[in-house]
């Protein structure tokens, strides 16, 4: 399955007390395609296999992150010129729809202007068919 994740209203590159703020995938333990949170719009692509057992649908891949039955992707939240890690976001899978190709379209702000973090729920994440 390919996931898009569509990233909307970033908090922009100094929300609250953070500085120089820059969002991305985290591939393994490592931030990739890393974009500034000024950007009007982010968008992420992601190859993730799924497999069916006796008690849940499954997920695989570089990027998806937890142990079985509570697999995630993660958006990490980076600051600063050695862009070091200070927040994470979950966009959990099993929350995705079944099919070839979806869309998680996530506002990227939270309710105090800050960037989103934690396990992530509608309305702050919305997913479709694609």
């Amino acid at each position: 399955m390919r996931i898009r994740i569509e990233g909307h209203t970033l908090p922009g590159r100094n929300p609250g007390s953070h500085r120089d703020v820059q969002v991305g995938i985290q591939v393994r333990r490592e931030p990739a395609e890393v974009v500034p949170a000024d950007v009007e719009d982010a968008a992420w692509e992601v190859e993730v296999t799924e497999s069916y057992g006796s008690d849940a649908r499954d997920f695989h891949g570089p990027a998806v992150q937890g142990k079985h039955g509570e697999r995630f992707i993660y958006l990490t939240w980076l600051e600063g010129p050695h862009a070091t890690m200070f927040r994470r976001a979950k966009l959990m899978l099993a929350d995705a729809p079944e099919g070839e190709s979806v869309i998680a379209r996530v506002n990227l702000t939270d309710e105090s202007g800050l960037p989103r973090c934690a396990r992530l729920r509608p309305p702050a994440v919305e997913w479709a068919v694609g």
